[in-house]
């Protein structure tokens, strides 16, 4: 009765890949410009940058199969955050000119890019992102992309004043990639959206459409991911950051067994579910968080084991991914290795 394990996104930047991201940034994500530090520390890198970020990402790939785990990602290696480094290959985002905003419920504020003109695709990457990653290993690796609405939430919009166009113009742009990577080869695409989980209301009035829009023409040969976290905090040991509503998954759950999504990954480490959730989603794989990504304690293999249990009380184990709650990237590269080798021991203990 073995369980499947993935990863979520994130994982910690080898120490040699000397490029910025969005967790360690001593104020909190983004309060920086999200992509000038970027930029100037590959500049840095000179001739050898590809090859750097191709050798850092090799290593993280190896990190999570060594730690047994099924469905790897690249650990979003060459990224700043998993958001603005999509928005930087898309036309009509202003990285020069930012505007402050509040996010996240008020968590945290941000200088953010602004959305000045029509979104369109500039140039296809995750294509080479995925080829990259898929040469460090024979078990398939997936792809993530931000959501519609994340996108939407982390930029500043002059432009469009409507979140229902602004949300479409980026699904039709996402959909572009998720074909390629189809024509790729690649088996398993995650779109997040932890604003779903942050706001269910416009996730039921307009953000499963544009998720749809997203996923358009992909093929039954890929698993069609959504990621809904419920909210990075902005250090590792905070137990005080606002999550999101614990009623959210509640809310959109019949929403999401409409919809087109093969797979949804839910935060459970962090905060345990209400498991009568679970019995919305009759025919949707479910990957659930069984590990914390913002606790330095590692999970013993027994309580991993413990929770999946209970969970596989309330679902079939063919439909069961284990994985962490969200990306490992505040963690240290020993730490995110104990959690993920915990993770796949009592995965695979079932």
């Amino acid at each position: 009765m073995a369980v499947k394990t993935t990863c979520i996104g994130a994982y910690p930047k080898p120490d040699f890949v000397h490029l910025p991201d969005w967790f360690n940034v001593p104020a909190g994500p983004d309060t920086a410009d999200p992509t000038k530090q970027w930029v100037d520390a590959l500049a840095a890198m000179g001739t050898e940058a590809s090859a750097i970020i191709e050798r850092g990402v090799h290593q993280v790939v190896k990190d999570q199969v060594d730690a047994g785990i099924d469905i790897p990602t690249d650990g979003e290696v060459a990224r700043e955050n998993y958001i603005h480094y999509h928005c930087r290959h898309l036309n009509g985002f202003d990285f020069k000119t930012l505007t402050e905003k509040v996010l996240r419920g008020g968590t945290y504020s941000a200088q953010l890019p602004t959305i000045n003109g029509a979104i369109s695709v500039r140039d296809t990457f995750l294509v080479g992102d995925y080829q990259r990653a898929q040469a460090a290993t024979c078990q398939p690796v997936k792809v993530t992309m931000p959501g519609p609405m994340t996108v939407s939430d982390t930029n500043s919009d002059v432009f469009y004043n409507d979140p229902v166009k602004l949300g479409a113009a980026i699904a039709d742009a996402l959909n572009v990639e998720v074909l390629a990577l189809a024509d790729a080869g690649c088996q398993h695409i995650q779109i997040d959206e932890p604003l779903f989980a942050r706001k269910p209301d416009e996730a039921l009035q307009y953000g499963f459409d544009n998720l749809e829009r997203a996923f358009h023409g992909c093929p039954p040969s890929v698993t069609r991911t959504v990621h809904m976290c419920c909210g990075y905090p902005d250090r590792l040991d905070r137990n005080d950051y606002p999550k999101a509503d614990p009623s959210a998954y509640h809310r959109i759950a019949d929403a999401i067994e409409r919809s087109c999504i093969d797979a949804v990954s839910f935060e459970d480490a962090h905060r345990h579910n209400d498991l009568s959730l679970l019995e919305h989603l009759p025919t949707t794989s479910i990957i659930m968080g069984f590990v914390a990504i913002a606790k330095s304690r590692i999970e013993a293999v027994d309580e991993i084991r413990a929770r999946m249990l209970t969970v596989l009380e309330y679902m079939d184990a063919d439909r069961l991914i284990a994985a962490p709650d969200c990306g490992l990237g505040l963690l240290s590269r020993e730490q995110a290795i104990a959690k993920l080798t915990h993770l796949s021991l009592a995965a695979k203990s079932l």
